[in-house]
């Protein structure tokens, strides 16, 4: 049975191959519940492989898992998951309250129950004001809506969101994000993938990142940008530069990346240069470290080490 006080997600050394190909090498993942972990990665990283098996929809080669307490695949965990795959599963020719409340009668709801929670649900999405028109004619952003509220209708302890803000609109990401923060403070484990990983930096989720198969970087938000990103500062002149120390330069462009906590001390440093006396300063950007560069640099270093 599902223990209330076990991590709603405990996962390890998890392996997949298909024939030669291996596509999970050994991936450890713990989500305890409230928790929100974001799980990044390329195309092709094993991400929706690794959900399938967690969700008990397909086997690993090797390896353990614990939903909340119970194996995956029992009828325990299959209670305790919510799961909200890529492709939409919703019933065109039924309306908004009629997916949500066929979805929580199948997870046991009675019908008067599963009435009352698709309220909640239509009102925690931004959907009440369509409940009853046939999902076939609604937005694009609104499916995805009631495709992320129908994983959610039976209260899982555990929820898995892959991709679902993928073609939504702004108002369906918000919505979608909202809800996402909501299920955390109720108690939810939730596991969140996104190829916005701007999404990531709105939830304040925990990260790990999946590449070749394998966890090659996992911890908070603020370790992760702290660890690997780096700040960026591209200053432009109105004549060819030469480099100088710390500095790139690509014809009248000087380039500095580091992981400064005030990147402006080095520009200062930089136009005190007598390299480049009698160069004017015409533009000056500093992108900040960020979740953005910090992945590209870990997928960048586990690609060299993968080498």
């Amino acid at each position: 049975m599902s223990h209330p006080h076990a991590p709603g997600l405990d996962a390890r050394g998890i392996r997949k191959s298909y024939g030669a190909h291996e596509v999970l090498r050994g991936v450890d993942l713990r989500v305890e519940p409230g928790q929100i972990l974001g799980l990044l990665g390329r195309n092709g990283a094993g991400k929706s492989t690794l959900i399938t098996i967690l969700c008990g929809l397909r086997r690993a080669d090797s390896g353990t898992a614990s939903i909340c307490g119970a194996a995956p695949g029992s009828p325990e965990a299959a209670r305790s998951i919510g799961y909200a795959p890529q492709e939409l599963g919703i019933y065109p020719d039924l309306s908004v309250a009629q997916n949500l409340a066929a979805f929580g009668e199948l997870h046991g709801l009675g019908r008067r129950e599963a009435a009352s929670r698709a309220g909640e649900v239509m009102d925690l999405l931004g959907l009440s004001e369509k409940r009853g028109q046939r999902a076939s004619h609604l937005s694009g952003g609104q499916q995805r809506r009631l495709h992320a509220g129908m994983a959610i209708m039976h209260r899982p302890l555990l929820v898995f969101m892959d991709e679902p803000t993928v073609g939504a609109d702004v108002e369906a990401r918000s919505q979608i994000l909202g809800a996402v923060r909501q299920l955390a403070q109720d108690g939810a484990a939730v596991v969140y993938t996104s190829h916005y990983l701007a999404e990531f930096e709105e939830l304040g989720s925990d990260i790990a990142i999946l590449n070749e198969g394998r966890i090659v970087a996992s911890g908070t938000l603020e370790d992760i940008i702290s660890r690997h990103g780096s700040a960026e500062v591209t200053l432009e002149f109105d004549r060819p530069v030469p480099p100088i120390d710390g500095w790139s330069a690509d014809g009248t462009t000087l380039r500095h990346i580091g992981d400064e906590a005030d990147p402006g001390i080095r520009i200062g440093e930089a136009l005190a240069s007598p390299a480049l006396e009698g160069a004017r300063l015409t533009d000056a950007r500093i992108e900040q470290a960020s979740l953005h560069n910090a992945y590209l640099q870990i997928i960048k270093e586990s690609d060299h080490v993968a080498a």
